[in-house]
């Protein structure tokens, strides 16, 4: 096992603290760090900072001359640096992954290898893509939500931890869409066409204004220029979610919990694209619940549904979708253990039977074998067309280190 020490401002100016008093030391190899210049990795071939330096910002499929026997470093980039054990970025044969340096801390020794050196943004891409595995059937028939890119499989968009968005089409390959800023929005929502350009599209909060936008899908997967269709306001609103055309008059719809009395109103599409005067579904107590699901007609009867956790309980609860626009009343259909799931992914037909499906991602609550902590897992849930869902299936677990999906 690989064991390395760090070391942090004190140790790389050659000062040993005791309380507020820095006291100066002998130490030639903390001077050797302080050589290495900002935006650049550094490595010793000898612990303590001792010995040739390497300098790089570069990736560098073989250490060349250098050897593959290193002491200690730093990482003084703005990115993440990915270390492997053996040359060409090979992660199955070991890897560890350095953040930048923070207050000039570096790690030093005992002696390990190096065999190749790899430059990224986020930690997972040091074994994998940037966005997860994503695989869909292609459906029977168009799907009314869900489908991107009109070629019958169901679609996700995730993003990552730098604000990147990134469209995968279900067929386990992945393409970026938005190439940064994405961070800014905290709810990121889609269920059907809002544009009425049969085109599936995207609306956004933006957090620091409370502003609401569209984008409009391009029927390619990517998204086009984005249009305010809320000025303001929108942050009082919580569990912002598109659930398609509830209100039965051809336009998607977007539904909300109003945090402060907990509410929940029906915001209609409208011609234009925007969003009409709102409507009073739930009377109160919404609050309660800390996750809606727009999932499309799950019972098979023609209207739209909704499903919502318990936040208390881990119950998850199927409302449908009634002839006046509303929801009728509830019908259990998960009886607990749903707050392990830290994502809801509600993007139409997954399972090619032509019927809704559901997938969540995991978080650390999630149980396999008796034992939690089995973040990250994509468990999918076949709809069997009364509302509920078969047993759950993992698909895959590497649904870490993303900033959302849906």
């Amino acid at each position: 096992m690989r064991m390395l020490m760090k070391r942090g401002l004190a140790s790389l100016l050659g000062l040993a603290t005791l309380g507020t008093v820095a006291v100066a030391t002998a130490a030639p190899a903390q001077a050797a760090v302080s050589d290495c210049p900002a935006g650049y990795f550094c490595a010793w071939t000898q612990e303590d900072a001792k010995g040739s330096m390497l300098k790089t910002k570069t990736n560098m499929a073989t250490m060349g001359s250098w050897g593959t026997r290193f002491g200690s470093y730093i990482n003084r980039t703005s990115v993440y640096a990915c270390m492997y054990e053996s040359s060409d970025y090979k992660a199955y044969n070991g890897y560890w992954s350095e953040r930048p340096s923070s207050n000039g801390s570096w790690t030093t020794g005992p002696m390990f290898s190096l065999g190749s050196l790899k430059f990224v943004r986020t930690e997972r891409e040091c074994s994998q893509p940037a966005y997860p595995r994503w695989y869909s059937e292609p459906s029977p028939t168009a799907a009314g939500f869900g489908d991107m890119n009109s070629d019958r499989r169901a679609d996700a968009l995730v993003r990552d931890l730098v604000g990147r968005l990134w469209f995968l089409p279900g067929d386990a390959t992945g393409r970026m869409i938005g190439s940064g800023g994405w961070n800014v929005m905290n709810a990121l929502v889609r269920h059907g066409d809002f544009t009425g350009d049969a085109r599936e599209d995207v609306v956004a909060r933006e957090g620091a204004t409370g502003r609401l936008w569209l984008y409009p899908g391009t029927g390619t997967g990517a998204l086009g220029t984005r249009k305010l269709i809320g000025s303001g306001g929108w942050n009082g609103m919580s569990r912002i979610t598109g659930v398609g055309d509830l209100s039965r008059d051809g336009r998607a719809d977007l539904v909300a919990v109003e945090s402060s009395t907990g509410k929940l109103w029906l915001y209609p599409g409208t011609a234009s694209g925007g969003i009409g005067a709102r409507k009073l579904l739930g009377s109160g107590g919404w609050t309660a619940m800390n996750a809606l699901v727009g999932a499309g007609d799950t019972n098979g009867d023609g209207r739209v549904d909704l499903i919502a956790r318990e936040k208390s309980t881990g119950k998850l609860w199927f409302y449908p979708g009634n002839a006046s626009g509303g929801i009728g009343a509830r019908k259990l259909i998960g009886s607990s253990g749903w707050n392990a799931m830290s994502t809801f992914l509600a993007v139409g037909d997954t399972t090619g039977d032509g019927r809704p499906d559901l997938s969540t991602v995991t978080n650390s609550g999630y149980v396999i074998d008796g034992s939690s902590g089995h973040q990250g897992w994509l468990v999918g849930y076949r709809g069997v067309g009364t509302g509920g869902f078969a047993a759950g299936e993992r698909h895959d677990s590497e649904w870490w280190g993303l900033n959302g999906a849906f």
